[in-house]
């Protein structure tokens, strides 16, 4: 099969600074918070507040995070390490119908250059897989825009698909049920809860129309009906709230604290929300939220790592994508 007959996989990430320095860390913040989608304020009031206010002091605060999880090995984060694998997993699973790359939303390598070099090599079709499974504009809809930012400045443009959120996917509930099932087995302790935490969004973004929230309670809903569990005893919760506007609740680094405050000893945590570990998942939960439950009298705390690069993880997108690629491909 020729490059040009051969299709092309692109995983997208959110991003990622490219080192722990204050400056990298700054300018990604920059480029992530000047999205009109992630923040929707009016455009010069919002660049005096980024500037003035957040860029000179939250860099080092978020350096300081970035410190605790850097791989050291290939000196990067976690995100580009475990998307990297992804890719490389699900390039070994699809062999050579299908050229499999990947990419940040934020950082690099950026979606421009990967698919500007997709087209050099010749694959003029491509499946664009947002590593999102809840839709949000503020997530996989900024994946769309900087496609289309792409495809603007083009002549010769690719022929374009965009992976569905795949919130609901059987695919997906059964690879997450597969890893958590494992995962609890293997814990020294009997949780008395479990939360699924998933990155927060202002309400006033749901209350314009964004599903995200409906999309994650919805996953919340398949996984406690796969594992046979009740609302009480898995809970959904947002966290990662920045600002002072009301975000979705209940907040989880507030519910974690009530729950120790109440009696609860042990605690398990999954992140639904995140297709691979990254400073969400492994600083703010796993360090800062496991804080907050032995500060407030928990004793037992447990993260589930992401699907990542899993067996499980890798059977899924494999899964999704063969559908997605359906009718480019002989198989």
């Amino acid at each position: 099969m020729s490059a040009h007959s051969t299709p092309a996989l692109l995983l997208v990430n959110l991003g990622t600074p490219e080192s722990t320095s204050v400056s990298d860390v700054r300018a990604y913040l920059r480029e992530f918070l000047s999205d009109p989608r992630v923040v929707e304020a009016p455009r010069v009031v919002w660049w005096f507040v980024l500037n003035g206010i957040i860029l000179p002091f939250r860099p080092r605060k978020s350096a300081e995070a970035y410190e605790k999880i850097w791989n050291r090995e290939r000196d990067e984060s976690p995100l580009k390490t475990i998307t990297r694998a992804q890719a490389e997993g699900l390039q070994a699973r699809l062999g050579e119908a299908v050229r499999v790359e990947w990419a940040m939303r934020y950082g690099r390598p950026s979606i421009a250059e990967r698919i500007e070099a997709l087209m050099r090599e010749g694959h003029e079709r491509i499946v664009i897989f947002p590593l999102y499974p809840q839709y949000s504009a503020t997530t996989t809809g900024t994946v769309v825009d900087a496609v289309g930012d792409v495809l603007k400045r083009m002549r010769h443009q690719p022929t374009v698909r965009f992976v569905p959120p795949y919130y609901d996917h059987p695919a997906h509930v059964e690879a997450m049920v597969e890893l958590l099932k494992a995962q609890l087995d293997a814990l020294s302790f009997r949780p008395e809860k479990i939360i699924a935490s998933y990155h927060g969004l202002p309400k006033s973004f749901v209350d314009k129309g964004d599903p995200y929230e409906r999309q994650c309670r919805e996953t919340s809903r398949l996984l406690r009906e796969a594992l046979g569990l009740g609302e009480e005893e898995l809970l959904t919760t947002f966290q990662s709230r920045l600002g002072r506007a009301e975000w979705l609740k209940p907040y989880t680094a507030d519910t974690i604290a009530e729950l120790a405050r109440a009696g609860v000893k042990n605690l398990f945590v999954t992140t639904p929300a995140f297709s691979a570990d990254c400073l969400e998942t492994l600083e703010e939960i796993a360090i800062g939220a496991a804080e907050i439950f032995r500060e407030n009298g928990g004793e037992n705390f447990a993260v589930a790592p992401c699907l990542n690069d899993s067996e499980p993880g890798l059977r899924m997108l494999e899964r999704i994508a063969r559908e997605e690629l359906c009718g480019w491909t002989k198989d």
